[in-house]
């Protein structure tokens, strides 16, 4: 535990997307009720276009920013007392960005960050590290390139001393461990099966990986279209591949119960036993759903049950182990970001500014249903008792 400005305690810091090992669970004591005029304790209001979460260590708030254009790409930090800008660092500059749909940003993957670095990515347009004290560039890559077709949103995560990103664009697709020292790569793994198709569309993806262990082992899961892969993360060796179909994958895979919870990107849920090697399509699946279920928001497991809500507003509940249906209701909307669960409560973010808040029990109850101006693309952070939350045009902090 460590204490930030205002005193504020974090029992452990919103390291990357979706916060402590991508899971998108808090204990925070957050308001359920809350508005422009209510409860908000700053608002920072932010130009450009840029999707990316916020990112939160000490009293330090980290995302990335681009011009809609995408010819200037920023690593932006605001002070989690007061909002204050404290850096607005330029970190790329782009001549010729690559086609980007309206739909996504020039900096749509989210920052991660450990004490004294922030490193940041958008993609094949450059990826590095940042000194979170003075801004400064330790290092930088240029070179990890893919034609991302629709440009680039997945987010990296941290293992030990490695930096992992994937690559999945419409020409090549890979996952890469860059040494987070020096960003040197340290091993790359080619995608090792057939997408039995040209149509980039049907090759790209937007995963972020996750690390989980299971009966001792550490599996690097890594979805992306058609196939979901696991890899040693310590050396990028492949341990198997399950054919998940889909494409544009883009929740991260969660893991419970002996099972990991991987979506397809086109509204189909996987709960994959984790063992063996090679191809395990037909004996890793234990259960398959297809209705109701989000194509770009990720979900909230806790305890035996797994929390959703797909791109139209239907809110979900599944057993986790079997994959029955608990309930589901129409709330409404459209969704991109992903939910984040404060004690007892799911909160979720659709384009259009609404925050409906459900209790996250076997029958369903709306606590609230909140709004904030411009809509969200961006999933929140959590700072002590705080939400960060990122519209398209301000950052706030709700408390």
């Amino acid at each position: 535990m460590f204490i930030t400005a205002g005193s504020v305690c974090l029992a452990a810091p919103w390291n990357q997307f979706r916060g402590p090992n991508g899971e998108g669970k808090s204990e925070a004591n957050a308001p359920s009720a809350f508005g422009e005029d209510k409860n908000v304790k700053w608002k920072t209001p932010m130009p450009g276009k840029a999707w990316s979460s916020p990112v939160v260590w000490g009293d330090q708030v980290w995302f990335t920013n681009a011009e809609k254009d995408g010819k200037k790409l920023w690593a932006v930090c605001l002070d989690l007392e007061t909002g204050r800008v404290v850096h607005n660092a330029l970190v790329f500059e782009i001549e010729k960005p690559q086609f980007c749909i309206e739909k996504n940003s020039y900096a749509s993957p989210t920052p991660v960050i450990e004490a004294g670095r922030v490193y940041v990515t958008f993609g094949s347009h450059g990826t590095a590290c940042l000194d979170t004290k003075t801004a400064r560039t330790l290092w930088h890559r240029q070179d990890l390139a893919c034609d991302h077709f629709r440009g680039a949103a997945s987010s990296p995560i941290l293992h030990g001393d490695l930096f992992i990103l994937l690559f999945d664009g419409a020409d090549q697709q890979y996952v890469v461990a860059l040494d987070k020292k020096d960003g040197k790569t340290k091993w790359l793994h080619r995608r090792a099966f057939d997408f039995r198709t040209d149509n980039g569309d049907a090759k790209k993806g937007y995963g972020t990986p996750s690390i989980i262990t299971h009966q001792g082992r550490a599996q690097l899961i890594c979805p992306a279209a058609v196939a979901t892969e696991a890899l040693d993360p310590a050396t990028g060796e492949l341990l198997w591949t399950v054919r998940t179909g889909g494409m544009n994958a883009s929740a991260l895979p969660l893991y419970g119960h002996g099972l990991v919870f991987v979506s397809n990107g086109m509204g189909r849920l996987s709960a994959i036993r984790p063992e063996g090697t090679g191809d395990i399509s037909v004996k890793g699946i234990v259960w398959d759903a297809n209705k109701n279920i989000p194509r770009k928001p990720s979900y909230i497991l806790l305890g035996d049950l797994l929390f959703m809500m797909d791109d139209s507003g239907i809110a979900s509940c599944m057993d986790a182990k079997t994959g029955a249906v608990v309930w589901n209701e129409r709330i409404g909307g459209a969704y991109s970001a992903s939910p984040i669960l404060a004690k007892d409560r799911i909160y979720w973010f659709s384009e259009e500014g609404d925050v409906p808040v459900i209790a996250a029990a076997r029958e369903f109850k709306l606590v609230a249903k909140n709004k904030l101006p411009d809509g969200f693309m961006a999933t929140p952070a959590v700072a002590g008792d705080a939400l960060i939350l990122r519209t398209k045009s301000a950052v706030y902090r709700v408390q």
